[in-house]
């Protein structure tokens, strides 16, 4: 089985994939890292959480085969559901989980970023989105993908906020579609480990500032008067004031 997390950017989609990863770890689950590499997957796993990227026929046809093998690993995606990955979860071959944030401040988040590493001299996949008009674009998209994914069955969908700040209740829901024993020790650890506190800092998790409400502080009376004209629908049915 594979177990796909799927994030809205800067959402703490990295924070939730390691999470993942390790609770399914201590079932006897494989590493997608290994996994990755046993089965010549470098191309279709990328980045250190195993980012698959679109999901098409071709990209889930290739990581099933080693599902189909016994294997029962995570991966990670920011891209909209698929007939494919429909298909495959009909079956039970993928089980989903996706995390999404308000969008204001993961666009904030997003642009922060990216200008942070061509101040550095190393650009990522942020540095593009040079100002406001930019980063609405580029995270609507994203929002457009948070509405097809909700509408999904079968599918574990959370807050970063909800995580941030009920760490124990959310951790808990996702125990549960794991399908896991949350009174075990080595599933208690892993609890404890990725605990926002704890998690703050550790490589791989894409944690810098965090905050919730941020673009309040951060983007002018007009720029929030867009925003809230582009997204107040979305807003609502997200589940954050306008």
């Amino acid at each position: 089985m594979i177990v796909l997390s799927v994030g809205m950017p800067r959402a703490g989609s990295g924070w939730h994939y390691n999470l993942i990863h390790d609770l399914m770890e201590t079932t006897g689950s494989a590493d997608a890292r290994d996994i990755r590499e046993k089965y010549g997957l470098q191309k279709i796993l990328t980045e250190v959480n195993c980012n698959i990227g679109v999901l098409s026929a071709r990209r889930l046809g290739m990581v099933t085969l080693p599902a189909l093998m016994g294997n029962t690993f995570v991966i990670k995606a920011h891209s909209s559901p698929t007939n494919s990955s429909r298909l495959l979860s009909s079956l039970g071959l993928l089980r989903v989980t996706y995390i999404y944030r308000d969008p204001r401040d993961a666009m904030l988040s997003a642009f922060d970023f990216g200008q942070r590493a061509l101040t550095k001299g190393r650009p990522n996949a942020f540095s593009h989105l040079s100002d406001f008009e930019k980063s609405v674009d580029f995270m609507m998209e994203y929002v457009y993908i948070w509405e097809k994914w909700l509408a999904e069955k079968n599918v574990l969908i959370a807050r970063y906020e909800d995580l941030l700040t009920n760490y124990d209740v959310e951790s808990s829901k996702l125990i549960d579609y794991l399908k896991l024993d949350g009174s075990r020790p080595q599933v208690r650890a892993v609890i404890e480990k990725y605990r926002p506190d704890a998690a703050e800092g550790q490589q791989g998790l894409h944690f810098f500032k965090g905050k919730i409400g941020r673009f309040r502080e951060s983007y002018t009376g007009e720029q929030k008067s867009v925003l809230e004209k582009k997204l107040g629908s979305y807003l609502t049915q997200m589940g954050y004031d306008i």
